[in-house]
């Protein structure tokens, strides 16, 4: 067993904090000015900047880094909210396609000014632009180790 060093632990603990304490405090922004979560929002975004606001729901799944099932869970709630909707897809009925309303395209336009700024306040703008730059770079590589192991631990 390798045990982290007093240096290595200097880093992972505020590290994790960090990533229990962003979601939380972003998702609250969201809750209390759009009755969005975090999740929610990022699957809204990621349907408005596909072509046609419309994409296979294995491929939304993927790229939010969740389970199809709970990926199918979270896209019903925002059907019955009129947000979303979901067709099989016409080139291949095996799969389903989610496809962003006019009123999630309405909703999110409404709610991204607030989260933008929200992001801002906690994270761009306490980071010098050097920093900014390093942040982008580490989360990436951390994202490419987790793609690399499929996501398992």
């Amino acid at each position: 067993m390798r045990w982290l060093s007093d240096t290595e632990l200097e880093a992972w603990r505020p590290f994790t904090l960090l990533v229990a304490r962003l979601p939380s405090a972003l998702d609250q922004q969201l809750q209390r000015d759009s009755g969005l979560s975090v999740v929610e929002y990022h699957v809204l975004a990621g349907l408005a900047d596909v072509p046609e606001r419309s994409i296979r729901m294995s491929v939304l799944a993927a790229r939010a880094g969740s389970e199809l099932s709970r990926m199918s869970h979270l896209v019903k709630r925002l059907e019955k909210r009129g947000l979303v909707r979901r067709e099989p897809d016409p080139t291949d009925g095996r799969y389903t396609l989610a496809i962003l309303t006019d009123q999630g395209a309405k909703h999110l336009t409404a709610a991204a000014p607030g989260h933008v700024e929200e992001v801002r306040r906690l994270v761009v703008d306490v980071l010098s632009a050097e920093e900014l730059v390093a942040l982008g770079r580490i989360a990436t590589k951390l994202n490419a180790r987790l793609d690399e192991l499929g996501g398992q631990p």
